[in-house]
C-alpha cells in the first residue's frame, strides 16, 4: 500500500464465533480496517502446523492493507490446548476431512460477506495445505472471487494417497473452478514437486482456466515463513507484492 503521513490508519482484530460445517459453532480470527468501507474480504486458511501465530500476522496484514480477514481454527473440534498439541492430534488422527474444511472455509465466507462493511468481493488465501484447502474449496464450493495457493501440497495425489477423509484429489475438481487462481512455488519444494506443479497447471490450461503461476529458484517449501530455517527474504518479499497485486485486481 502507498502510504502518506496524514493518513488515517486503524484496524480492529479479534476471536469470533462463526458457524461451520453441519452448523457447528467454530472459533475465528477476524480482522478488519476500521472505517465505513465498504471493503473486500479475504479468507484465511491456516496450515497444516495448526492456527498458529503466523496466521494471526497474516490476517492483520491483510486487514492492513484493506481487507476484511477471516481465518477459521479448523482444528476446532479436535479440542484445545498448544497450537502444536492440537496439530499434532490432528495429524494422528488422518487429517481432517475435506468435506468439513470445505463446508467450514463457505461458512467463512458467508460471514464475511455478511457484514454491512464488506464490498461483496470475498477471495481465499492458504500455504502447505491451506493452500490445498484453499484450491478445493474454491473449485467445490461456489462464490469465492480470487484463490492464492501458495505452494499447497497433495492437490496432485496418487491412488494410494486418496483415504476416507480426503477422497478426491483437488486436481479432479479443476473444471469446477469458477475463479482466477494464482499460484507461488519452490523449485526446491517436494510437497508440491516442480513436477506436480506442471501437472497442475497442465489441468488449468486443459480447461481454459484464469490462473498465474510463479515459481520461485532458490526456495523450498514454506519461504514466506520468517521464523524457519525455509525462509527466502527476496523470494517472500516478490511473492508478497504478487498477493497483493493479483487481490487488488480480483477483489478492490
Amino acid at each position: 500500500m502507498a502510504y502518506e503521513t496524514n493518513m488515517y490508519e486503524g484496524m480492529i482484530a479479534e476471536t469470533v464465533s462463526m458457524t461451520g460445517a453441519n452448523g457447528d459453532f467454530i472459533n475465528a480470527y477476524m480482522a478488519r480496517p476500521l472505517g465505513a468501507g465498504p471493503f473486500p474480504a479475504i479468507v484465511m486458511v491456516h496450515h497444516m502446523p495448526g492456527w498458529d501465530e503466523w496466521y494471526r500476522e497474516a490476517t492483520r496484514k491483510m486487514a492492513h492493507h484493506g481487507y476484511i480477514a477471516i481465518s477459521p481454527d479448523l482444528y476446532h473440534r479436535a479440542g484445545h490446548g498448544s497450537v502444536d498439541d492440537v496439530a499434532a492430534k490432528v495429524r494422528s488422527g488422518g487429517g481432517m476431512p475435506d468435506d468439513q474444511v470445505v463446508a467450514d472455509l463457505a461458512g467463512a465466507m458467508n460471514h464475511v460477506r455478511s457484514l454491512s462493511y464488506c464490498n461483496g468481493k470475498v477471495g481465499i488465501f492458504g500455504t502447505c495445505s491451506g493452500g490445498r484447502h484453499a484450491y478445493l474449496t474454491a473449485c467445490r464450493a461456489p462464490g469465492f472471487d480470487a484463490v492464492c495457493d501458495l505452494w499447497g501440497g497433495r492437490v496432485v495425489m496418487t491412488a494410494a494417497e486418496l483415504s476416507a477423509k480426503q477422497p478426491v484429489a483437488p486436481i479432479d475438481y479443476t473444471k469446477d473452478l469458477s475463479c482466477p487462481l494464482l499460484g507461488l512455488f519452490g523449485e526446491e519444494d517436494k510437497f508440491p514437486s516442480p513436477d506436480q506443479v506442471a501437472l497442475h497447471e497442465a489441468e488449468l490450461k486443459k480447461y481454459g482456466k484464469n490462473y498465474e503461476f510463479h515459481m520461485y529458484p532458490n526456495a523450498g517449501h514454506g519461504f514466506f515463513y520468517y521464523h524457519v530455517g525455509a525462509y527466502r527474504v527476496e523470494q517472500a518479499v516478490d511473492g508478497w507484492k504478487k498477493v497483493f497485486a493479483f487481490l487488488e485486481k480480483n477483489l478492490k
